[in-house]
């Protein structure tokens, strides 16, 4: 048995954690007691917990008492008084215990609701963590209610210890995993396809992924001493303070995917330590780590990035199918399905056509399910093209550079709608039922960025390049909100407030400029105070970036690259 070392969870506590994602190969019989788990036993009694929880936040939410002292916890917090905060957010907490919305209430009611559904409890409890992350999102966060899960949405199976629920261990020199009487061992290397699409045999395509070989082997090799690994890791840490990688397995889950139909079933090992670096079949590294600094300017469309080696302006998360044409096919599923709907339950409509309220049961047909598949399917494809297409564009930015600076985030912001209600101050002509024409002032469109922003993720990109650059030893630098990049110009040291429209213009010498890209370059020129932009930088390297991005806009029109809201109009 493993001996009890002293600082031990403190290093488990502070040590980094990675996830390795591979296929399982499983049964078709065990994958069925799988998928029963998933959906029938642990969905269910997951269900009954929120419905709990739910009512007894949504008691709390309509006391005024309540909702008095969140206003007051708000304007406290606003005005940055630290005692009233405190004061307020003790009363809160205490009416919390009286409606029974704590932690320990939730997960006293899941080994009540356990009795019923037999499930293993490392099982229940963690039904009873996500359960309970829902309720924290409600009561601290932005969160408004808390939802159920339906039919077909298969939660994860997860167990956050490796020696309980799925546990991992060495078999016969490989790694595998248990959960009951069910063994699953991951595909590591996929066999390549030895037919084409018409049949012709191509011959067996050998596929190494070295990475996955890798991790699996650091694994293994922990789980064969775990101890010797352990007090090597304690020692160091004890000794420098370094946090060493040990690649111990700390837990695994079970994910379906449901993937041109057919439910796959993937394991998510969760590993200690950073990650092996991505390698070719030489053994060299595929993704260099730069050093300099790097300026971008993140769009809700575009991405803008200055650096010593290269200028990039780009969409964002561009990869297979153009979004365009997969908007024209989801909206041509979209149209089928709504036809589909109302021919099978008239009833729900009204003679205008508009839907009846009230409870209503809803018949699906065979060609639905079938549609409903095919919308299914693209968009978890558009979901894996904007996942790949995003850390391809982080990894690029990490060879370019180590330091990275940027605006901070406000993609959230952008996607709502705006609040005023304004007209326009152009006139518009409008022509009446009797023919007349009339000049009013129309509304102004509410609408921002909520569709661009489900297409391009500019918060994921975010996310995804401050993760990068902190884990490979970079530096993530976020600039106050009074930098104004948009609005410097360093030919006369003064800030000139532009039209957002306003996508070209001039500096005060008359040099036309591309806006995001000037912006990637004022964030660039970040000065060491890292809240002032250096204007000795700005008159340093702006020759030099300047002919960078010349040559890049010359490209983008000879090549005929639509960039998003750039003002570059190609050829």
């Amino acid at each position: 048995m493993q001996e009890k070392i002293p600082d031990l969870k403190q290093f488990r506590k502070e040590s980094n954690r990675h996830v390795l994602v591979l296929e399982a190969q499983v049964s078709e019989q065990d994958k069925y007691k799988l998928i029963h788990l998933s959906n029938n036993v642990l969905r269910t009694a997951g269900n009954d917990l929120t419905g709990v929880m739910k009512k007894n936040y949504d008691q709390l939410v309509r006391t005024k008492r309540y909702r008095h002292l969140q206003s007051l916890y708000g304007k406290a917090k606003k005005a940055g008084r630290d005692k009233e905060m405190k004061a307020v957010g003790a009363e809160m907490k205490q009416m919390q215990e009286e409606y029974h919305v704590t932690w320990e209430f939730c997960r006293q009611s899941m080994i009540k609701i356990n009795k019923q559904y037999h499930l293993n409890s490392i099982f229940a409890l963690t039904q009873a963590e996500d359960v309970w992350k829902g309720v924290e999102a409600c009561l601290y966060r932005e969160g408004k209610t808390l939802h159920f899960r339906k039919y077909g949405d298969y939660p994860e199976i997860r167990a956050k210890q490796a020696v309980r629920g799925i546990i991992v261990r060495l078999d016969g020199g490989s790694l595998s995993f248990r959960i009951g009487d069910i063994t699953l061992f991951p595909i590591i290397n996929k066999p390549g396809h030895t037919k084409t699409r018409r049949g012709h045999d191509t011959g067996v395509k050998e596929v190494h992924d070295l990475f996955a070989e890798e991790e699996i082997a650091a694994v293994c090799h922990y789980l064969e001493n775990p101890e010797t690994a352990d007090r090597a890791a304690l020692e160091l840490f004890r000794k420098k303070g370094e946090l060493m990688d040990t690649y111990r397995p700390c837990y695994a889950s079970l994910c379906f995917k449901e993937i041109r139909g057919r439910v796959r079933v993937f394991i998510h090992l969760t590993i200690e330590g950073l990650p092996k670096p991505k390698r070719r079949k030489d053994g060299s590294r595929r993704h260099q780590l730069g050093r300099g600094v790097v300026g971008c300017d993140i769009g809700p469309q575009t991405i803008a990035c200055t650096s010593k080696k290269e200028v990039i302006l780009k969409n964002l998360a561009e990869r297979g199918m153009s979004i365009k044409k997969r908007e024209q096919k989801e909206a041509a599923i979209q149209r089928k399905m709504a036809r589909s709907r109302r021919a099978m339950n008239p009833e729900n409509y009204r003679e205008d056509g508009t839907i009846r309220k009230g409870k209503k049961t809803w018949k699906k047909s065979r060609r639905y399910r079938k549609l409903q598949k095919q919308y299914r399917n693209l968009s978890r494809i558009a979901a894996e093209n904007r996942h790949f297409a995003i850390n391809e564009d982080a990894n690029h930015i990490r060879e370019l550079g180590n330091v990275f600076v940027t605006e901070p985030g406000n993609a959230k912001k952008m996607q709502k709608r705006a609040k005023k209600t304004e007209r326009q101050e152009e006139l518009s002509e409008v022509k009446q039922k009797d023919g007349t024409v009339k000049m009013i002032h129309k509304y102004k469109r509410k609408k921002r960025h909520g569709r661009s922003i489900q297409n391009r993720c500019p918060g994921y990109f975010q996310a995804q390049v401050k993760a990068k650059f902190e884990r490979s030893g970079g530096v993530y630098i976020e600039v106050p909100f009074d930098y104004r990049a948009s609005q410097y110009d360093h030919t006369c040291g003064s800030y000139i407030k532009k039209l957002l429209s306003q996508r070209m213009y001039c500096l005060s010498d008359g040099t036309r400029v591309q806006r995001d890209w000037y912006s990637s370059f004022l964030l660039f020129c970040i000065g060491h105070s890292l809240d002032k932009i250096s204007r000795y930088k700005c008159k340093t390297y702006f020759e030099a970036m300047y002919r960078m991005y010349l040559a890049l806009e010359q490209y983008i029109i000879e090549n005929h690259i639509r960039v998003m809201n750039s003002g570059i109009k190609a050829a």
